[in-house]
């Protein structure tokens, strides 16, 4: 039996219509119009059976040969060239119809999420730091096939120059590899997880930069700082100055709206939606609290308290940020005073520590939460509240002296 009777050359110069054998069953077959392609014939069960191997123009005479001997060897094992193939390609499109790449992945994630989030910048947060740091290495690629190697790609520019930034991608990427396991598009170990895995491959966030706590002025220093800060102009101090007093979160100030704030009771309620522990917080005010709200300019159709310079909007987070700063005190955050006034009331109160901590609205246990809601937990904490206001209040040097309380008043 002859094989590899047809060359390159003959098969490029044949031109006359008909089927050209190469041996083993492999043929050149040349139609009427003049397009050349490779067959492979056999016989299964008595009967004859023809399979296309592809055009000449994409398929070269070589691997037409090796196509038809694997062909072969499929008949050896009983099985059916043809069919084989047909199982064969069902399989991949079944495969490349589950198939989801990352990018498309994360999207999902994010939106199955996105409602659960208080936060509303939080998905724009999520997308933006995955477009910087993710989706250039492997956005485009199948979420099954994210490895280590690929998270350590993203990652590693960043480590150390963005630890923060780099520790949030890394979580977010384990969420999203997470979800798509969850869901089937992938298997396996998460090659995100820190634990276990790239705590051994890459230093820990303490080890390539100093934690930054929010900078915090000495409460004995307070009084003269609050002094300035009522020296000035616009809404700005005023929601500063607010925001001291409360001990509450900026965002929580610029957020205030008026129906929340209740002037006759004295009563601020921060809904659930606007408070990092998503609980309602009742913060109870002093009366330079209920001043400084009394003497903020009111806008028609505007409910914000602290309004900004855009019509119907409130002062920017910035915008207590940028107080300080006209101040000279770039080295403070309006979050640090909250450090500020929980040094005070530790150092220079008996209040307990249980409702130090709620009065800044952290989270405490049910137990105790419940143990303090039984009794006088607001009154207690109406109490220290104005007590802070007092010594927020008192002149450099006055020589004033606030009482300790907070053991049985």
């Amino acid at each position: 039996m002859q094989i590899n009777r047809l060359s390159v050359k003959a098969v490029e110069a044949q031109t006359k219509p008909g089927l050209y054998a190469d041996g083993l069953g492999l043929y050149l077959q040349v139609a009427k119009g003049g397009a050349k392609s490779w067959i492979f014939r056999y016989m299964l069960a008595g009967r004859p059976r023809k399979m296309g191997l592809g055009s000449v123009n994409t398929v070269s005479l070589k691997l037409a040969r090796e196509r038809a001997g694997e062909a072969r060897l499929k008949l050896l094992d009983a099985d059916d060239p043809i069919e084989k193939r047909k199982a064969e390609r069902l399989e991949k499109l079944a495969a490349s119809a589950t198939a989801l790449s990352f990018k498309e992945a994360a999207e999902a994630y994010i939106k199955a999420h996105r409602s659960g989030w208080k936060n509303i910048k939080h998905a724009g947060q999520w997308k933006a730091t995955l477009e910087a740091y993710a989706y250039p290495v492997f956005g485009e690629l199948a979420v099954g096939r994210v490895d280590v190697a690929l998270v350590l790609k993203a990652l590693e520019a960043i480590w150390t120059t963005k630890p923060e930034t780099a520790t949030r991608v890394r979580g977010r990427i384990e969420s999203i590899l997470d979800w798509a396991t969850a869901r089937g598009y992938r298997h396996g170990d998460n090659p995100a997880r820190w634990r276990g895995h790239l705590d051994k491959l890459l230093p820990a966030r303490s080890k390539v930069a100093k934690v930054k706590h929010h900078a915090a002025l000495p409460y004995a220093e307070v009084g003269a700082f609050v002094a300035d800060v009522r020296k000035m102009e616009g809404n700005s101090p005023k929601a500063l100055e607010f925001a001291i007093l409360t001990a509450t979160r900026t965002g929580e100030v610029v957020g205030a709206r008026w129906p929340e704030i209740d002037l006759d009771n004295a009563l601020w309620i921060i809904p659930g939606d606007r408070m990092k522990a998503g609980k309602e917080h009742r913060v109870p005010l002093s009366d330079r609290a209920i001043e400084i709200l009394k003497a903020l300019p009111r806008e028609k159709g505007n409910e914000f308290v602290f309004i900004g310079d855009k019509k119907g909007q409130p002062l920017s987070n910035m915008a207590l940020l940028m107080t300080l700063r006209r101040m000279d005190h770039d080295d403070l955050t309006t979050h640090g005073f909250r450090s500020t006034f929980r040094d005070w009331a530790a150092e220079q109160t008996a209040y307990p520590n249980e409702l130090l901590e709620m009065a800044l609205a952290h989270t405490v246990s049910d137990k105790t939460e419940a143990a303090y809601r039984r009794g006088d937990m607001f009154d207690k904490r109406r109490r220290l509240m104005d007590d802070w206001t007092v010594y927020c209040s008192m002149a450099p040097g006055s020589g004033q002296v606030v009482p300790i309380r907070g053991v049985s008043q």
